[in-house]
């Protein structure tokens, strides 16, 4: 079962996922707590809400986002321009073999979160739940007790 060929596998390997969160929460600390020198970073509060790792963990791709409303582009261009010392700090911090070279993009699944949302406020899909509840009779909603 070992020596099967992974590359038709469906997702990232434990070790990727792994790897990833320890990479996720080292980004993080580093961005909390401002070791950075950069100073269009300096006062802006940035989140790392996933990091995806190459299959050969060489490189991260580190999603973020910068909190209270402000423009994500700045913040990804200063990331980019201070990715060898933010990596640094991740090797520091993260005991691997080498340190993944690292990645910045926008998080969207926080629109994709908002724009689902919408879709399901729509008076059509309230219709269609509203025919499920009554074939079933009982309500949809599992938070209600």
């Amino acid at each position: 079962m070992k020596n099967q060929d992974r590359s038709g596998s469906s997702g990232p390997s434990q070790r990727m996922l792994r790897v990833g969160e320890l990479v996720r929460h080292a980004l993080a600390d580093v961005l909390a707590r401002g070791d950075h020198i950069d100073p269009k970073l300096s006062g802006i509060l940035i989140t790392v809400p996933e990091v995806r790792m190459s299959p050969d963990l060489k490189i991260a791709t580190c999603f973020v986002m910068p909190l209270g409303g402000k423009d994500v582009t700045p913040v990804l261009k200063a990331l980019a321009a201070n990715q060898k010392m933010l990596r640094t700090e991740v090797g520091r911090r993260v005991e691997l073999k080498s340190v993944p070279s690292l990645r910045f993009l926008k998080d969207t699944s926080f629109d994709e979160g908002a724009r689902i949302d919408e879709l399901l406020r729509r008076p059509d899909v309230a219709r269609d739940l509203e025919d499920t509840e009554a074939e079933t009779g009982a309500p949809d909603n599992k938070d209600e007790d």
